[in-house]
């Protein structure tokens, strides 16, 4: 409670000061917009050339330079695929200048991508080229637009994906925060596990923007938020509707489209609307069907009542099935009992759903004070039916199991953004509320056979979990190429569990708190080079039921972070970044969801460099590459048991992009190198090498806003046979006397060819 009220206290005090200080000099303020679609253009760099200062647009498209003396400033802005301008505008004394700029398209030149201190991502710039230049098939390949993020699906397709990144098995989103349109994905006290984060709700067509960082550094994220967070955002304005039809192997079909509900007239004034829906199945490669089905519905209105004063709504449904193989013994396929794509269980698989309705309201008090208010729910629903030791248990009925739960989460984050300076020194104040309510209801683990009969409940039961948040940030240009970020964050839990499965009803209930600083510091020493150090907090929450199972010293285990990096561009279209990085993971308890029992963590080390680099070899060619390593260990076991299991070690991405009038596509390989599958390392999980294609040709029509593209996919070009997902695992089959403990994977996806017809209107 201290804490509470020394942060409001903060908040309070420096909006005072800052006000008081801001009485003398004029404002200029703007709003910066695509001249096609009137769509805002958040994060384009405003440079005021005479006064040597830089900014950022906000989220709405909204830039402000407070206290200019009298005079004529230009005001230079920038933004990739857009043509960089410069506007001569007259600030006067005590008067507020109000400006709308416009930006047209043009060819992606990396050339574009500014290097700045005022930034609070560095590596922005590469997820914006990204985005411009690779090819997106699945909502899979959202996630892998963070260098060097790996995935592995391991339960058919609509299962969440396993992820992994800096050091981490993620498992389905443990240790990254993952958000769409700033509402959070993240399922805390999940049936399956924590943080369990499952992106199939996201039409790919509609991810406009990936905004990733790595590490815990950003006072505005807290839950999740270790080894990372990534953002996606779909379009506030859709530049034009589209019909999309795909046909692959393995029956895998799929329609999308995307339709704009209202007139250029009405977008011209800052009203539109569109809807969205996505239908896909496909039998899959496995030797049982999969019998994959997906269904998505995505709505979204957006009006502006004035500059500064946006409101968008969006609503979106989505639903999925599917049957899965699950994971298979390297003995079973060694011996010819199954083949490589065969099953020991094949009646596993799944149901689920998801339903959002998400409002944000964005609103500018005046020309230097922003308000933003979100309010979300979410309907979720949720059924998994896995076997992971076959005969282990239960060696008539084998040893399936069920998971299941239906939640409903209301959410509300709130935030106030200040803008003046003090003194001569530019100042952004930020403070922000966040609220967060899982209603978990029926939350299951249950052993089943054939889906159909359920032989025994070992956990049902009612969690309510609410997570309260007030952070502050201030962010301060003590110069024009030198900028600092410090705050700090408060958390608190409340967990509420009732078990079903006692006679007597008993209600259990925990609260604990957590703080987490941040500071981080930009240089740009030249021109094209900017340094940073990052160094902060974050953690991860731990499921109800660990945390009222017994009483724990480390109900929220912390993670303490430090990252050093640099952005440089050597040449004018030749960008590279290298990240040196460190964390430190307190212990924790984790609720194995899978077997409904709780395990120890332990207390953990990494550390490791990322080094990515993005070169414009043409005006019409793209080179990317990544490539990370990691060195991962358990602090409390001892020399030679300390391996981390599943830990990347090494890995690396990259291809090469065509972008032009009437081709376009990309050549793509993908490296995860050897890493221990077990403590002691006597199990390795092999890695792999694949190499994905694509190209689409777009054939000149006569109407200029109608649009056909052709295009053509193969993953897996080189039909690599390869190992998706991969565990130690002690199982027994049916005909075994004794178990056996070795490697289970499910299989990669052999080469799959896709062909595809878009036309936009």
């Amino acid at each position: 409670m201290r804490f509470l009220l020394l942060l409001f206290l903060f908040i309070s005090g420096t909006h005072a000061v800052s006000a008081h200080a801001a009485t003398h000099g004029g404002t200029l303020q703007g709003l910066v917009l695509s001249a096609a679609d009137q769509d805002v253009l958040a994060g384009a760099i405003v440079h005021l050339k005479e006064a040597n200062l830089y900014t950022s647009t906000n989220e709405i498209g909204l830039f402000v330079f407070t206290d200019l003396p009298n005079g004529l400033y230009t005001v230079e802005i920038a933004y990739l695929g857009f043509n960089a301008r410069s506007w001569t505008v007259q600030v006067s004394d005590h008067e507020t200048k109000t400006v709308k700029f416009e930006l047209s398209e043009k060819p992606l030149d990396l050339s574009d991508i500014e290097i700045t201190a005022t930034r609070r991502n560095p590596l922005e710039g590469i997820s914006q080229l990204d985005i411009r230049t690779r090819p997106v098939q699945s909502s899979q390949d959202i996630l892998r637009f963070v260098p060097g993020l790996f995935i592995a699906q391991h339960a058919g397709g609509g299962k969440a994906e396993q992820i992994f990144l800096r050091g981490f098995d993620i498992d389905h989103g443990t240790d990254i925060a993952l958000f769409t349109d700033g509402m959070p994905v993240n399922m805390v006290s999940h049936a399956h596990g924590q943080g369990y984060a499952d992106l199939h709700f996201i039409i790919p067509e509609l991810a406009q923007d990936v905004d990733f960082q790595k590490g815990m550094y950003d006072t505005r994220t807290g839950n999740f938020a270790t080894a990372g967070q990534v953002h996606f955002n779909t379009p506030d304005v859709l530049s034009n509707s589209f019909i999309k039809l795909e046909s692959g192997q393995f029956n895998t079909h799929r329609l999308a489209t995307a339709v704009n509900l209202l007139g250029d007239n009405l977008r011209a004034e800052g009203t539109s609307a569109y809807i969205a829906a996505e239908q896909m199945v496909s039998a899959g490669y496995f030797d049982v069907p999969q019998n994959f089905k997906r269904r998505n519905v995505f709505g979204k209105f957006r009006k502006a009542f004035g500059q500064g004063n946006v409101l968008d709504i969006s609503v979106s449904d989505f639903s999925s099935s599917w049957m899965a193989s699950g994971q298979i013994p390297e003995r079973a396929v060694a011996s010819g009992q199954i083949d490589w794509f065969g099953a020991i269980d094949p009646t596993e698989g799944g149901t689920t759903g998801r339903t959002n309705l998400n409002l944000r309201h964005f609103y500018s008090v005046n020309d230097r004070t922003w308000v933003k208010n979100q309010f979300y729910r979410s309907d979720y629903r949720f059924e998994l039916y896995s076997n992971f030791t076959f005969f282990l248990e239960d060696s008539i009925n084998g040893d399936q199991i069920r998971q299941r739960e239906n939640r409903t989460i209301s959410g509300y984050n709130g935030s106030i953004t200040h803008q003046t300076k003090w003194g001569r020194i530019p100042v952004r104040l930020e403070g922000g509320v966040q609220l967060r309510y899982d209603d978990i209801r029926n939350n299951e683990l249950s052993r089943t056979v054939n889906r159909r009969t359920t032989l025994d409940t070992l956990a049902l039961g009612k969690i309510d979990e609410i997570n309260a948040a007030l952070y502050s940030d201030v962010t301060i240009d003590l110069r024009s190429n030198l900028s600092v970020h410090a705050g700090a964050r408060f958390d608190q839990f409340q967990h509420v569990y009732v078990n079903a499965l006692d006679e007597l009803y008993t209600e259990k209930s925990a609260t604990r708190s957590q703080v987490s600083p941040r500071l981080s510091v930009h240089w740009v020493p030249a021109r094209r080079i900017e340094l940073f150090a990052k160094v902060g907090s974050g953690f991860h929450s731990n499921d109800t039921r660990v945390v009222l199972a017994d009483e724990v010293n480390h109900i929220l285990p912390a993670a303490w972070g430090q990252d050093l990096g640099i952005v440089a561009r050597p040449l004018s279209r030749w960008l590279v970044s290298a990240t040196w990085w460190h964390l430190f993971l307190e212990q924790e308890l984790v609720y194995v969801g899978d077997a409904g029992v709780v395990e120890p963590g332990g207390r953990t080390r990494r550390r490791g460099v990322d080094l990515s680099t993005r070169l414009q070899v043409l005006p019409w060619l793209f080179f990317d590459g990544d490539y990370t390593y990691t060195f991962s260990r358990s602090i409390d076991d001892p020399e030679g048991a300390n391996r981390i299991p599943l830990a990347p070690v090494h890995t690396g991405t990259g291809g090469f992009s065509v972008q032009s009038k009437q081709w376009s596509g990309s050549l793509r390989t993908r490296w995860l190198g050897d890493r221990p599958a077990n403590a002691d390392n006597s199990l390795i999980a092999d890695g792999y090498t694949l190499l994905d294609a694509q190209l689409t040709w777009s054939p000149i029509l006569r109407k200029r806003n109608q649009t056909l593209d052709i295009t053509l996919s193969a993953q897996n070009l080189l039909n690599t046979r390869w190992k998706e997902a991969q565990f130690e695992t002690e199982t027994r089959l049916r005909n075994e006397l004794a178990p056996v403990n070795e490697i289970h994977f499910t299989p990669g996806t052999p080469l799959n060819i896709k062909a595809g017809v878009t036309f936009r209107f």
